[in-house]
């Protein structure tokens, strides 16, 4: 057995140690992983590029990033915090449960990817609710700040986390379901979809009454 090739993971550890492009190891430790384990030059790129090809789909993200930065370039966040300041009855609380309703909601369909830390909660939802919560209660100092986008990010994960298992075809379901298989429990997706939705609703509710909660006391204050 050729053991060789393992030297590419001793290059990714050096490489992180050393502080260096994370890019530049991983692909250096690719390409000297590939010629020790007998590929020539050609063939390692070649691997590549089919990789890349047959997983394009990935790069989309990386589209999405430069936009989302020219957006807010050009005053995405300040709009957002305008519009949610005309809208007096807008609170902290209310706005993330609304948004919280679209997330699960929509990741229960499979659309996971239409909203998200770094194209929605960042440039949107975030800067709308420390608006809502300046509008309400005049200037916040920075720990109330941070509380607030920290609910905000949290509304995102708990939607999405509790939502998806809904969608049948979602890799969790699967992941469950053959879990459960290799221990005599055959169940379907449908079935497992169906048992989600429970737990969905109990996270709503829960998380909901954590913002209700977090209305009253940035009312008294933020204490």
């Amino acid at each position: 057995m050729n053991y060789w090739p393992l030297l590419g993971i001793l290059l990714v550890v050096l490489g992180f140690a050393l502080r260096l492009n994370p890019m530049l190891v991983v692909t250096g430790s690719a390409i000297v992983t590939g010629l020790l384990g007998g590929m020539d030059l050609v063939k390692v790129i070649e691997t590549f590029g089919k990789a890349f090809n047959d997983n394009r789909i990935i790069a989309i993200v990386w589209i999405v990033l430069p936009v989302i930065g020219l957006l807010e370039r050009y005053g995405l966040q300040q709009q957002a915090a305008r519009v949610i300041r005309s809208i007096k009855a807008a609170t902290v609380g209310r706005l993330l449960l609304l948004y919280m309703v679209v997330r699960q909601a929509t990741a229960a369909m499979g659309l996971t990817t239409v909203a998200g830390q770094a194209q929605t909660v960042r440039p949107l939802v975030a800067p709308m609710a420390l608006a809502a919560a300046e509008e309400q209660h005049g200037e916040i100092d920075e720990p109330t700040a941070e509380k607030v986008k920290a609910y905000s990010a949290a509304t995102d994960n708990i939607g999405l986390f509790f939502g998806e298992d809904i969608f049948i075809a979602i890799g969790s379901i699967v992941l469950i379901q053959q879990t459960l298989a290799t221990y005599g429990y055959n169940l379907s997706p449908l079935h497992l979809a169906l048992w989600a939705i429970p737990s969905a609703i109990a996270a709503f509710l829960i998380h909901g009454t954590r913002l209700m909660l977090l209305d009253r006391k940035l009312k008294r204050g933020g204490k």
